[in-house]
């Protein structure tokens, strides 16, 4: 079986009547939307096709709805926006989760400032990691970090027997070319050093059936559109929605491209087959 190279997504516009569309890989680079995001999504909404954008980012949508529009996205181009860090918010509101109805009142935030209206709000009470109850994870401090410099508070909070909230299930995101770690790699290794957690974002199913009913879309009439194999298309697939894979984000360097690049068949083949989640067709860049 082989994936196909698809030119745009007008090439499967007939199968689907809405889309969920990844941000960081797809929509942008971190930094600045990518050369035809912005058309790509006008024609996608001029061929009458709703529009979910779905992020793991740790913090709430409405953040993201600014960041885009600083780079030039306005809200007009999309109808929905979702992250994981307002699934997070949700589900600390709500504490209908038995996970989150065991959780204590004093968290320990383990990540920068701007990311604290993932708790902002709620009844919580940010503490140091030796008074907390729980850690609220939003990923490393600084864009240089390494999972290996939080290593000792990780042990720390395993010593404590303290449950994790991971507010973004990446592992790494490609900020204009280079790799940053993110708060899945450092969740990974909490549960690695034997650490209780839970996640909300791409690839957990509880997310997709956010998304289903905020689209009002049956599932095999949805298309998801992600760059990365392991939380977009494995995400989607494990929901019973077909997925398209943007080559040009995190898995660029395995495929031997640049940005924009279109990878070898060979080599395309190679890394799906390694990753294990095969999706419908794969695409260079966003474009329609």
């Amino acid at each position: 079986m082989t994936t196909p190279m698809i030119p745009g997504l007008s090439a499967l516009a007939g199968r689907f009547d809405a889309l969920i569309l990844d941000l960081w890989g797809v929509i942008h680079d971190g930094v600045e939307a990518y050369a035809g995001a912005r058309a790509a999504l006008q024609a996608i909404r001029a061929a009458g096709k709703r529009t979910l954008l779905l992020s793991n980012a740790p913090r709430r949508s409405d953040a993201l709805v600014a960041q885009l529009a600083g780079m030039g996205i306005g809200r007009e181009l999309y109808d929905f926006v979702l992250s994981s860090g307002e699934a997070v918010h949700l589900e600390m509101k709500d504490r209908s989760d038995p996970f989150y109805a065991g959780l204590g009142r004093r968290l320990y935030h383990l990540g920068p400032e701007r990311d604290r209206n993932v708790y902002e709000g709620l009844d919580y009470r940010p503490v140091a990691i030796g008074e907390a109850d729980f850690i609220l994870n939003t990923g490393p401090c600084d864009l240089s970090e390494t999972v290996e410099d939080y290593l000792p508070l990780l042990r720390q909070g395993i010593g404590r027997n303290l449950p994790m909230v991971c507010a973004n299930p990446d592992h790494v995101v490609i900020r204009q070319g280079k790799r940053v770690v993110c708060a899945g790699a450092l969740a990974a290794r909490y549960a690695e050093l034997g650490g209780t957690l839970s996640m909300r974002g791409k690839p957990d199913p509880a997310i997709y059936r956010q998304v289903q009913a905020i689209l009002a879309v049956p599932q095999q009439r949805i298309l998801a559109v992600g760059d990365a194999l392991h939380t977009d298309i494995r995400g989607a697939l494990g929901a019973g929605i077909a997925g398209i894979f943007v080559t040009q984000g995190i898995h660029a360097e395995e495929l031997g491209i640049r940005p924009g690049e279109t990878p070898s068949p060979d080599r395309l083949e190679a890394v799906i087959a390694q990753h294990g989640d095969r999706p419908l067709a794969a695409l260079a860049t966003l474009s329609w």
